[in-house]
């Protein structure tokens, strides 16, 4: 925009021979020029108008100066070729004298010039970025072409990043210690500057109130105001890529969840009709397949568990792409994910498996259970999800969990009972055995009789950890021997109400 100080550059008012009487507010921007004789006129004024006069019609200069600065003007030249002494302290706007004899019109037909010039270039920048981001959006373009885009239209670096601070796409950024660096600017829900070590210029990226990212110019820019624009329509793009994305990839989910659920259900396909409709849906060739099934299920409603399945099949089809996996993955049930993992080779089963999970691990802010079933052919692999899927749902009871991933055979005992879930004849032994605690239920006892065992009967072990003493603990123990009908000492009871006590815990 034409500044105060850029007027006087030019070759119209130099002519004037102009000098400054006040120097403040040299760099503001003009909207207009106004012509005026008479304080009176001053209400005329919109704001940051350049005001020329001669003051032909004004008694006392300060006060017209003043009331012109109330009124928002952004300057004033006068044109006084007498030479008149004019006292004038600072008055918070430039104030400027012509000492020869000019043309007002002259002055007013150039700067009338340019400012519209300016305008009009302004208007037609506008209608170039508005085209730009629409073809950028009916093309389908990606979060990254749309950022290259942004950085050649500023001339200035540009990043995208998450609300993690990953960055998602860069064009001519210096990333080193971005995401230390980009925790400590604020996020902003407008486009501006925000407070912080690093002064950029941001705009949220995403729907409001579900915003997924922000981008950045990190950089020194000349034009803020159109940098902020280039930034907003950039934003847009960005939110209707992800959003039109979604709705494809949303698609894709559903497709693979369904052919998973309907190759399980036992239809008779050839290896060559499993092969053809899974990779038709992206899972890659190879010699063997693991069955991997992913729990995110936890406390939480219907609403959060679906949220956190759709966030889990994204996260994985990234990390598969960062992996060059061909993976197939979908939805089992509510909580519960299903994943074919290709391998070439069965000795690279394991490697692949710790690679694949320790890299979702770093990736995820929850921890999950992760079930394997047995690898090989497809069609192996396809019907030992439901391995898998018990045990995900045995892993979250496990007392330990050290490993990233577990099989059938890592669970042994609560494997077993796990998959003996619906035995009638496991139930009624189960609650035989613990009758005693079950008629009326007492879990004060049943948590006692956990520990109990817990330490294999070790009465100085249990007494240690349960902060008893040695009487209290008997008098307990011989009550608990009382209820249950059985002497406790006994290795074949204590196997018996093992064996019982985490049927109970695991089916209830």
């Amino acid at each position: 925009m034409l500044t105060v100080n850029q007027v006087l550059e030019l070759p119209v008012v130099q002519e004037g021979d102009p000098q400054i009487l006040c120097a403040t507010g040299l760099d503001t921007e003009l909207r207009w020029v106004h012509v005026t004789e008479s304080s009176e006129n001053t209400e005329l004024l919109l704001g940051r108008e350049l005001v020329l006069t001669t003051l032909r019609n004004v008694a006392d200069v300060p006060d017209f100066i003043r009331a012109l600065r109330q009124a928002g003007a952004a300057g004033v030249i006068i044109e006084d070729p007498a030479g008149t002494n004019f006292s004038l302290a600072d008055q918070g706007l430039p104030v400027i004298v012509l000492r020869r004899r000019t043309r007002f019109v002259a002055i007013t037909e150039v700067i009338h010039q340019l400012l519209v010039a300016q305008q009009l270039e302004a208007v037609q920048f506008s209608r170039t970025v508005h085209e730009i981001f629409t073809e950028l959006s009916l093309s389908e373009a990606d979060e990254a072409h749309i950022v290259e885009r942004t950085a050649a239209l500023l001339r200035a670096p540009v990043v995208l990043e998450d609300v993690r601070h990953r960055v998602l796409a860069h064009a001519d950024a210096h990333l080193e210690n971005w995401i230390n660096r980009s925790k400590f600017v604020g996020y902003l829900e407008h486009t501006g500057r925000a407070t912080g070590a690093e002064n950029w210029l941001q705009t949220p990226v995403g729907a409001a109130r579900r915003r997924w990212g922000r981008l950045i110019v990190p950089a020194e820019l000349e034009d803020d105001d159109r940098a902020a624009m280039v930034l907003e329509r950039a934003g847009q793009a960005l939110t209707i890529a992800r959003l039109s994305g979604r709705d494809q990839r949303e698609l894709l989910y559903q497709t693979r969840t369904a052919t998973l659920h309907e190759l399980a259900a036992g239809h008779n396909y050839s290896d060559k009709e499993l092969a053809i409709r899974t990779q038709a849906l992206g899972l890659a060739a190879a010699a063997y397949y693991v069955p991997v099934v992913i729990s995110t299920s936890a406390a939480a409603s219907a609403t959060e568990t679906q949220l956190a399945d759709r966030a889990l099949l994204e996260e994985l089809d990234q990390l598969a792409d960062s992996l060059h996996l061909g993976i197939l993955a979908g939805l089992l049930k509510p909580g519960y994910l299903s994943l074919l993992l290709p391998v070439r080779a069965r000795e690279l089963v394991d490697s692949t498996l710790q690679g694949f999970t320790r890299r979702l691990a770093e990736q995820l802010t929850a921890p999950v259970a992760i079930g394997v079933g047995p690898e090989g052919s497809l069609a192996t692999a396809i019907i030992g999800l439901d391995q898998a899927a018990q045990v995900a749902e045995i892993v979250p009871n496990l007392p330990t969990r050290a490993q990233p991933y577990y099989r059938f055979a890592d669970l042994r005992l609560r494997g077993v009972l796990s998959a003996m879930g619906a035995d009638a004849r496991m139930r009624s032994f189960a609650h035989a055995e613990l009758a005693g605690l079950l008629n009326p239920l007492d879990q004060p006892a049943l948590d006692l009789l956990e520990l109990y065992l817990a330490h294999s009967g070790n009465k100085s072990a249990l007494a240690k950890a349960g902060y008893l003493s040695r009487p209290t603990l008997y008098a307990r123990l011989s009550k608990l021997e009382s209820k249950l009908g059985v002497v406790l000492d006994s290795a074949e009871s204590r196997a018996s109400l093992q064996v019982a006590l985490l049927w109970y815990r695991l089916h209830g």
